[in-house]
């Protein structure tokens, strides 16, 4: 079953996509203001927020909300249901290919995402069969770090780790475990911090807009 997308396109004729991943509970809505935000001279975006089905969720006391997997405990590890996340990944993988198909270059699409999206972002964009231009994970976590396989097609893709340093959701100090694995795996990682809780904020959002630009 494919995901719900909201979509934004640019003033010409796309060449260019940013695929972006909300967090537990919330919608594609949350991520909409960006495309006021992030401007282009040299690419024609297309940005796709899509929305994460509904399902029960155990930290949550089973209540039914959106989101791209189960986590069934918060301790600092965090339990959650990697089935379930490779299945979001599945889904996501399919929204590139569809972008692919209407003829995007997948060297000109990014995934983006943040908290549990960021999660999902980190599978889906490493396992991906072709080249992509990149991915953004903002206040998360590599939950499927220790079985990912990554694929050889995205094994130089360039990563920006965006974290806040009061975040008492998704600890900081997951965004630097995460950055650690990825350099011993061999990617290249900016890592940036700010000093925040589990949200954006507008610096950030400025060096993002400098690292899309190296991309795109």
């Amino acid at each position: 079953m494919s995901l719900e997308v909201i979509k934004h396109e640019p003033a010409g004729t796309a060449d260019a996509v940013i695929i972006w991943l909300h967090g537990l509970g919330a919608s594609g809505n949350d991520f909409v203001p960006m495309t006021e935000h992030l401007k282009f001279a040299n690419a024609q975006v297309r940005f796709l927020f899509p929305h994460a089905p509904q399902m029960p969720v155990t930290i949550n006391q089973g209540m039914v909300m959106p989101a791209w997997y189960d986590i069934t405990d918060m301790s600092i590890d965090r339990q959650i249901d990697s089935e379930q996340l490779r299945e979001s990944a599945a889904k996501v993988h399919a929204m590139i290919d569809e972008q692919i198909a209407q003829g995007i270059n997948s060297k000109r699409i990014i995934i983006a995402g943040f908290s549990q999206g960021g999660a999902v972002g980190y599978e889906a964009a490493l396992t991906y069969p072709k080249p992509l231009a990149g991915l953004m994970a903002h206040s998360t976590y590599f939950a499927t770090a220790g079985d990912i396989q990554v694929n050889e097609a995205n094994a130089q893709l360039p990563i920006l780790v965006q974290h806040g340093t009061q975040d008492p959701v998704v600890p900081e100090v997951l965004g630097q475990k995460a950055c650690a694995i990825l350099k011993e795996k061999g990617f290249s990682v900016t890592y940036q911090t700010y000093p925040m809780p589990h949200s954006l904020c507008l610096e950030q959002v400025q060096d993002m807009q400098k690292w899309l630009d190296e991309r795109f």
